[in-house]
């Protein structure tokens, strides 16, 4: 079984269940994400740890005019985001089917689409194949704010379309030049990332080729002050392609750092290792102080996530094994956190008259146990208290920075004590605030904690045996940060 079947089977699936009527759209698309999680499974299963190199490959040549491959494969660095991705998206078509939508093909149609592209953006080996999956992924989610989106979605829309065509294109210029900088005198043009780490690049070519990538993933994480999209999107989207956007997209970008940027331009890496560092350390601050102020559900997850994506920035960039580790952990994490975030506050906001101000919020725990307790494990989880998932990943995090960067190290520290303090006042007014005139305290449903209770499963699952995310990812880990180390010492 080829990695294609992994990557295209959600979209031809919710092809075929656009042709049928009524319901059947959301169920046949849910059956193509529940057989693409089984065969992720597989693959986590049968992966080989211990192992550095990609396994499960497939290699064809795509465009050979252009030294364009189409090659697959898996390594400790995308296994388990690969199985991230299977596990949100599903929880999130499932999520859309409890609820009704106009033109319900064309919707599940883009969510499963926006899957088979974000699997292909983890599994790509090939620089140009990357930046197709990676553009690919984009598409589905401006049609599904733009179409089905709340208000004020055009708005939304068209600040997601600038901010990420701007990124897109400087990251496709990027691609294109490091494939025919790295052109041998003599030899063939190749986009095959295998073959670009053994043409190594002038320092020079290296830094404003950097700084183009650089830029469109700090976009599209989205990083402070890079951010401006993010408000109006995350108010604008649906809650099932909010939870898929918020806990996948934003890792494809981080992941581009380890899989692209470290190994490709080592020099650049180390030579705007502070500059970056700071960009994720105003994140950390401005994220979670956001987070503080701000009175819409939607964005305390938002800004959140602007501060999470900050402390995995810092463990790439500290250039330590167990700081990196920390961040491939802590992509997971997040991603299984956010995902039940969003629909803890969809399910609050029905009880309150669709209202996801926290104003109008609260009174919910004394009639909604099971609900309450859920969205209590989870909120912990986000602020990383001992023992849960997050904390394990931000430990590491740290841990590599004060390693590399102690001033900077001691200032993200911070970031830790005020998530604390704005997902705790989230919690406190969504769960425990009196009610307001038009709140209903109901339990949650079975159907809705069928998707729920297995994220927070999963969530406490890792929190107790993190090692073994960490024994997979080790040996390329190691390979990476050690290729970066390589750099300092000759420097």
């Amino acid at each position: 079984m080829t990695l294609s079947i992994l990557i295209w089977l959600p979209a031809a699936a919710a092809l075929l269940g656009a042709l049928a009527p009524g319901r059947w759209p959301g169920r046949v698309a849910l059956l193509g994400a529940l057989a693409a999680l089984g065969i992720a499974i597989d693959y986590v299963i049968r992966f080989h740890t211990g192992d550095s190199g990609l396994q499960f490959v497939t290699d064809r040549m795509w465009i050979s005019a252009l030294g364009i491959h189409y090659k697959l494969g898996l390594d400790g660095l995308n296994v388990f985001l690969v199985l991230l991705t299977a596990v949100i998206f599903l929880a999130a078509i499932a999520f859309a089917n409890l609820r009704e939508w106009p033109r319900p093909g064309l919707f599940y149609l883009q969510l499963a689409l926006a899957e088979s592209a974000v699997l292909g953006a983890f599994c790509a080996q090939d620089l140009i194949l990357f930046v197709a999956f990676f553009d690919l992924m984009l598409v589905p989610f401006y049609f599904l704010t733009g179409v089905w989106g709340g208000e004020n979605r055009l708005r939304a829309t068209m600040k997601l379309f600038i901010y990420t065509l701007v990124g897109s294109l400087l990251m496709l210029a990027a691609a294109v030049a490091t494939g025919v900088t790295a052109e041998p005198a003599g030899g063939s043009l190749t986009f095959a990332l295998s073959e670009l780490q053994k043409l190594p690049l002038s320092n020079g070519s290296q830094d404003w080729i950097f700084l183009c990538f650089a830029a469109a993933f700090l976009v599209k994480m989205p990083a402070f002050p890079l951010h401006g999209w993010m408000p109006d999107a995350y108010e604008a989207m649906p809650i099932p392609a909010l939870a898929a956007f918020s806990s996948v997209l934003s890792k494809v970008a981080a992941y581009g750092f380890l899989r692209i940027v470290l190994p490709l331009f080592p020099h650049a890496s180390h030579h705007y290792q502070e500059l970056i560092m700071l960009i994720a350390l105003g994140s950390i601050l401005y994220g979670s102080a956001m987070a503080f102020t701000t009175t819409r559900a939607r964005l305390i997850v938002g800004f959140s996530s602007v501060a999470q994506l900050g402390f995995i920035v810092l463990g790439i960039f500290a250039f330590r094994q167990t700081g990196a580790q920390g961040a491939l952990l802590q992509m997971v994490n997040h991603g299984l956190v956010t995902a039940p975030l969003f629909f803890i506050i969809a399910l609050v906001a029905m009880r309150h008259g669709g209202s996801e101000d926290l104003r109008d919020m609260g009174g919910t725990a004394f009639r909604a146990p099971v609900l309450a307790t859920v969205f209590l494990v989870v909120a912990f989880a986000t602020l990383a208290m001992p023992g849960s998932s997050n904390f394990v990943g931000e430990f590491l995090i740290l841990l590599g920075v004060f390693q590399s960067k102690i001033v900077i190290a001691f200032v993200a520290a911070t970031g830790v004590v005020l998530a604390s303090v704005y997902m705790l006042r989230a919690y406190i007014r969504m769960m425990h605030n009196r009610p307001g005139p038009r709140t209903e305290s109901r339990e949650m449903s079975w159907r809705d904690g069928l998707i729920i209770v297995p994220l927070v499963a999963a969530i406490i699952a890792i929190a107790v045996y993190p090692q073994v995310a960490l024994r997979k990812s080790d040996p390329t880990v190691k390979t990476i940060v050690g290729n970066g180390g390589q750099v300092t010492a000759t420097r």
